[in-house]
């Protein structure tokens, strides 16, 4: 049995793409089901995210399951094969093990480490498992991709840096300050720069945000959206004072703070710290009140000089992450690797049952004053003989299915054993053999 991985991804294409082969979850059973339904593909789960639309599924038939899966994903959407085909990757084997672990662990994400992607695979597992689409193999695929994510967020630094100028933000006052938690911030503007950096600050603790804009309106939405208060824009200088930390984005072609208003706000606040961010371009604030004293500013050019040393520091975790999923690739592809072989050791396994259960029969009703743990220590003693003459076998085959000779064993022990008759039930028996 094979595992493939067909789709699409920020890297191949466009959002317009992206769109086109996007599978809502509000439907996610139909597609779900219908992939399940091609010929030859045994089980299926579909990830259809903003930034990328990958199907996962397990064949006996690598080429044609890839074939199947590459049109399914243009004819389900009724859209030209042609539009999605350049756009289309495939992998199968031990690349696609891989590529999987990596996508979970966030190392082929837009933003290298960021965690909504772990939450986005496991909801759509969770689909798939509803919907009876996944089974024994990409439920411990999955359930394996997920342990792999937990090692690398565990064993590496890859997601304990800010990548993105919201956030750097936050990082910065958390080394001004030390801690949020009985900080004030303010922001003035109320578009979404403000938006995510307010909600970055409530994650990390602030006590309350202040909105100003120059339409009352909007920064009575924002702040009501957080818990906050709003303050009309005009009456701005006259709150300076009660904000710990200051986050400034307008359309203002000059500057909206001077040295001269900081230099009341700091009296007022007792020489307490105040930290401000501009993140306006033009700039809301005057470069000059960084020479204040208890005032630290920062302008986008410094947030992003942050955000440019945190990817590089998330770069050379990559390197760990990267090293900790080829480990468990090799792991994972052994067990898949014995899936082959397992029927026929299964179906030997019972032949031999069946002639040790018939045998223990006749010895049995042949035996005269048979004592009465007779049974007992004859199903004792053939079923330990049973398990030494197959331990040899059961280690070959299973070697066997880690390299290029699994077909002359399975035919070989077939053949001995007319095994060929025999199609056991063995979705219960893998887990039982595969170490």
């Amino acid at each position: 049995m094979h595992i493939l991985v067909v789709g699409l991804s920020h890297k191949t294409a466009s959002v317009d793409i992206r769109e086109k082969v996007a599978f809502s979850p509000n439907t996610i059973d139909l597609p779900l089901k219908a992939l399940i339904a091609l010929e030859g593909i045994n089980e299926g789960i579909i990830v259809s995210t903003c930034n990328r639309v990958e199907i996962y599924a397990t064949t006996r038939d690598i080429a044609g399951g890839i074939a199947r899966i590459r049109r399914f994903m243009a004819d389900f959407h009724a859209i030209p094969y042609d539009t999605i085909e350049p756009h289309l990757y495939s992998y199968h084997g031990e690349d696609a093990i891989r590529h999987v672990f990596r996508v979970a662990s966030s190392l082929d994400s837009m933003v290298v480490g960021e965690p909504q992607i772990l939450g986005q695979i496991k909801t759509s597992y969770g689909y798939a498992a509803e919907f009876n689409t996944s089974g024994i193999i990409l439920n411990r695929f999955l359930h394996k991709a997920f342990s792999v994510a937990k090692r690398v967020r565990t064993e590496t630094k890859i997601a304990s840096s800010a990548v993105s100028v919201s956030f750097a933000a936050v990082e910065l006052a958390r080394k001004i300050f030390n801690s949020l938690a009985d900080k004030t911030v303010l922001l003035i503007g109320a578009g979404e720069m403000c938006e995510l950096a307010a909600r970055h600050f409530l994650t990390n603790g602030a006590r309350e945000i202040i909105v100003t804009n120059r339409t009352f309106e909007r920064a009575q939405s924002l702040a009501d959206e957080f818990g906050g208060r709003a303050i009309p824009f005009d009456t701005l200088e006259a709150h300076l004072h009660e904000a710990d930390i200051v986050l400034s984005s307008t359309g203002a072609t000059t500057t909206i703070i001077g040295p001269k208003d900081l230099e009341q706000v700091i009296r007022r606040r007792k020489m307490q710290p105040m930290f401000l961010i501009d993140i306006a371009v033009p700039r809301d604030i005057d470069p000059a009140v960084n020479d204040l004293e208890s005032i630290y500013l920062y302008d986008m050019d410094d947030l992003q000089q942050v955000v440019s040393s945190n990817l590089e520091g998330r770069r050379q975790e990559a390197e760990k992450a990267e090293a900790i999923v080829n480990e468990e690739i090799s792991q994972f592809a052994r067990w898949i690797a014995t899936l082959d072989v397992t029927p026929t050791i299964v179906t030997l396994r019972n032949k031999l049952e069946e002639v040790r259960r018939n045998e223990v029969e006749k010895s049995l009703q042949s035996w005269r004053d048979a004592p009465a743990d007779a049974e007992r220590r004859l199903d004792s003693l053939t079923l330990a003989i049973i398990n030494k003459i197959l331990h040899t076998p059961t280690n070959v085959l299973k070697k066997a299915g880690q390299g290029n000779r699994t077909d002359l064993y399975i035919d070989a022990l077939s053949t001995l054993f007319e095994l060929n008759d025999a199609h056991p039930d063995t979705t219960e028996s893998l887990l039982d053999i595969e170490e």
